[in-house]
């Protein structure tokens, strides 16, 4: 069970009563709910605790949104099309850097060749498990980055989490700090001027899509011609 049909169900029942009270099903599916994610919480810590990782393990973790901390998995498509991408800018032997977005960390993984490496900045440390793949990145201290790691990702994609100002400025420091060239940005629609102005980034006719639905209007947007490119426009 997903922790958004936890909480519907909790809302549920709030609106069904004068005073909340959880009925003994939503008692019995959060129970499930928590014991689940303990399940999942643990294995997570027994495959980082592993002295040598194995590959296809780590590509078998699933790791549930944390909407606290504004996270949005994006949808299969989106992973693939972003993933596609970034590999066609990387070449045989570059480096990408994923800023806020694991789900194209993790498509990644699966798509790239040995050669191509790919490194995810991510406040959420359950993405720890993935090692030396993983850098600790607040983008409320956006420079606090391994200075080996400047000027050294042939494309950066960043999914800042919150749709603020401060938010987008930051994490654009950041992704100027990492990269050589190419930046895709995927945010709310609200943030093009700000893009534009601090990145010099264009909107993309290319939409990025969730796996659930998001109320705001979310967009790619990228400091070159990126719907030029015919992996683009392939199909799911």
């Amino acid at each position: 069970m997903s922790e958004e049909q936890v909480v519907n169900m909790m809302f549920s029942d709030e609106k069904d009563g004068d005073e909340p009270e959880l009925s003994l099903s939503t008692l019995a599916a959060l129970n499930e709910f928590l014991s689940e994610k303990k399940e999942r919480e643990e294995r997570l810590r027994l495959i980082a605790e592993t002295a040598e990782r194995n590959d296809k393990v780590l590509d078998e973790v699933v790791l549930e949104e944390d909407w606290q901390l504004s996270q949005f998995w994006y949808d299969d498509h989106t992973s693939v099309v972003l993933a596609n991408e970034a590999l066609r800018l990387a070449g045989t032997e570059g480096r990408i850097a994923c800023i806020s977005c694991p789900t194209l960390y993790k498509e990644l993984r699966k798509l790239k060749p040995a050669s191509v490496k790919a490194q995810l900045f991510e406040y959420d440390t359950r993405f720890s498990v993935y090692g030396d793949d993983f850098t600790f990145y607040d983008y409320r201290s956006p420079l606090e980055i391994p200075k080996d790691l400047g000027s050294s990702f042939e494309v950066v994609v960043a999914d800042p989490p919150f749709l603020s100002e401060e938010c987008l400025t930051k994490t654009a420091l950041t992704m100027r700090y990492l990269s050589k060239g190419p930046l895709i940005l995927c945010t709310g629609s609200i943030m093009e001027d700000l893009a534009g102005r601090l990145l010099q980034l264009r909107m993309c006719a290319f939409q990025p899509k969730h796996r659930n639905n998001l109320a705001n209007d979310f967009r790619c947007y990228a400091n070159y011609d990126f719907d030029s490119s015919t992996l683009v426009h392939e199909k799911s």
